[in-house]
């Protein structure tokens, strides 16, 4: 896993899990990320994106008192959001497609699915630092670009801006999806554009860069 340096790079993992967290903690170690935070529930997670500034986050979907949906909403809308272009990993036991267009929706950057391995994460952190997506605004959605091709579930805007936004209860729950094809066909794409097109916003810094 040799040519991303991760040395300067600020990790949060939000995981209420004690196992899942230990093993998040040593794998991002192994991996010699710079500096490793931690946060059990959604709302301590938010407050450390606030005062520690994290360059990127791994968050749960089912964090308590606040979840990785709400949380990561917060981070791209929230009014005194400090970074609304944290790059946010979300990490769920749910493969199902209504989960993955509610994280999708949200504004996540990539969905891994537990069990994971160490590559799985590594990959993860190698599509946010070295291919970041771009960013739209919508009058409904800000994020990254979410355009996903070939999608049948798909029925939000077209490449004109028309339609309405697909929301995540337009799809079948017990379809569970494989990893391989979360990656393939729902954080890959096009613009996303709402009525009139989206504003396509400038990608935000790399992570762990000075």
């Amino acid at each position: 896993m040799a040519g991303l340096d991760l040395s300067n790079v600020i990790v949060l993992v939000a995981e209420d899990n004690t196992f899942s967290r230990q093993l998040m903690r040593t794998t991002l170690r192994a991996l010699t990320v710079g500096e490793i935070q931690e946060a059990v529930d959604g709302v301590e997670a938010l407050e450390m994106v606030r005062h520690r500034m994290p360059d990127l986050v791994f968050t749960d979907f089912d964090l308590p008192h606040l979840d990785g949906i709400e949380f990561t909403r917060l981070v791209r809308t929230g009014m005194d959001s400090p970074n609304p272009f944290l790059p946010v990993v979300m990490i769920s036991a749910h493969a199902t497609r209504f989960h993955v267009l509610a994280a999708r929706d949200a504004g996540v950057n990539e969905y891994l699915v537990k069990p994971f391995s160490a590559a799985g994460l590594f990959s993860r952190m190698r599509a946010v630092i070295e291919s970041p997506r771009r960013y739209v605004r919508t009058k409904t959605y800000f994020g990254p670009d979410r355009r996903r091709r070939d999608d049948p579930l798909y029925r939000g805007p077209d490449r004109r801006g028309r339609d309405v936004q697909p929301t995540a209860p337009q799809a079948p729950r017990e379809y569970e999806m494989t990893q391989e094809q979360i990656d393939r066909d729902d954080f890959t794409g096009g613009v996303d554009g709402g009525r009139g097109g989206p504003a396509v916003l400038t990608a935000p810094r790399r992570p762990g860069s000075k």
